[in-house]
């Protein structure tokens, strides 16, 4: 039963804000006093003690309205479109202004979730990209099958231009890194063996080691610096400036003509950047050999020829394809699927150079499992 005409809400005598009444136009709600900044929180409070939504808002009691208090009135009615009547002409205005800009509360905080909740979207997320990564794999396999049906599809000047600035540009900084390695490596060993007279012995460590593992992943990691990096930051670019969309207008395959040769040249310039850093570390150990170790070339040479198998120099070098697919893929497949901005370019770079890192470093670490329970 409706209360009678002029009949008025029972509010606390606290909010004197406004007053909730009943005519023959519905629920009016009468504002009164200086709705200013300073007194938001006690109107607040008098808007949430107000059920239901009135039919009119009457302003004629008002001495002063701010954007702020008129805000908080706009948010309490919500989505409803009440009739606003005895407003002043200023604060008409305001809520005018404020109706027209549609202002939309802010979005409450996030809660803090537990340690527990944030490693499992954690692992959500990787699993994600590693789906990803899996999708992407099978599209580069089925264009590989293509290039096969139909070897005309490769561009060999595009793929001559990525061996040069993959492998031949890469060439000085592999060797010079490599070359430091087995100098710090030696180093190393020596310390220890100058201790027990068994000096010679550094030669077995340094060889087997920087041919079998270090220079490998040492390589790797330069080359997910550096080529990985310019995959995702070029084919980015690209997408940016929509000429993979172009690719696909003019009726051709971008994972023909951008992702093949790139990671076909990395995959065929790697091995050799690792035969270039085995000989880079191993001269670099033989320089240090004789000041350090008191090993001449004729004595460290000979003491190599009988500790470094064909095996591990191999091994070495055959890790080098897997550790180039892993990069080219990850590069190629961040910059073909990243955003539409220039920030988002710059966040695949560099989520490309970290993926690749970490997934050489676990496929070495799966090789090496691998093979020692082969025994080699």
């Amino acid at each position: 039963m409706a209360p009678p005409a002029g009949a008025a809400d029972t509010l606390p005598p606290e909010t004197p804000w406004l007053t909730l009444t009943s005519d023959e136009r519905g629920r009016v709600l009468r504002l009164s006093g200086a709705w200013r900044l300073a007194h938001l929180v006690p109107i607040e409070g008098a808007l949430a003690g107000v059920a239901g939504v009135p039919a009119v808002v009457d302003g004629s009691a008002l001495t002063e309205l701010d954007s702020a208090a008129g805000l908080v009135l706009l948010r309490a009615l919500g989505e409803a479109e009440p009739g606003f009547i005895g407003f002043a002409p200023a604060h008409a205005r305001i809520l005018a202004a404020l109706r027209a800009r549609r202002i939309e509360p802010l979005p409450a905080p996030e809660r803090r979730s537990n340690p527990l909740s944030r490693l499992g979207r954690r692992g959500v997320d990787v699993g994600a990209l590693l789906l990803g990564h899996l999708q992407f794999f099978g599209r580069l396999m089925a264009a590989f099958g293509e290039l096969l049906r139909a070897p005309r599809r490769l561009r060999m000047r595009e793929l001559v231009v990525q061996i040069e600035q993959s492998g031949l540009d890469a060439v000085p900084v592999v060797m010079l890194v490599s070359a430091l390695i087995g100098v710090v490596f030696t180093y190393l060993l020596g310390l220890q063996a100058e201790k027990y007279g068994a000096n010679i012995f550094v030669v077995d460590g340094v060889g087997i080691g920087a041919t079998r593992e270090l220079v490998p992943i040492i390589v790797a990691v330069i080359v997910a610096g550096r080529s990985g990096a310019a995959f995702a930051a070029q084919l980015g670019a690209m997408r940016l400036a929509e000429e993979i969309d172009a690719i696909r207008t003019l009726g051709l395959s971008p994972d023909q003509v951008l992702v093949v040769p790139r990671v076909l040249a990395l995959m065929l310039v790697l091995p050799l950047l690792v035969f270039a850093g085995d000989a880079a570390a191993l001269a670099g150990s033989l320089a240090i050999a004789r000041p350090m170790l008191d090993l001449g070339p004729t004595a460290f040479l000979t003491r190599l020829r009988e500790a470094l198998e064909l095996r591990h120099v191999l091994i070495g070098l055959g890790k080098a394809p897997v550790f180039a697919l892993a990069i080219a893929l990850i590069g190629t497949r961040m910059g073909m699927t990243v955003g539409r901005d220039t920030r988002a370019v710059g966040l695949a770079t560099t989520s490309t150079v970290v993926q690749a890192i970490v997934a050489v470093i676990v496929l070495d670490a799966i090789a090496a499992v691998l093979l020692q329970g082969l025994d080699w």
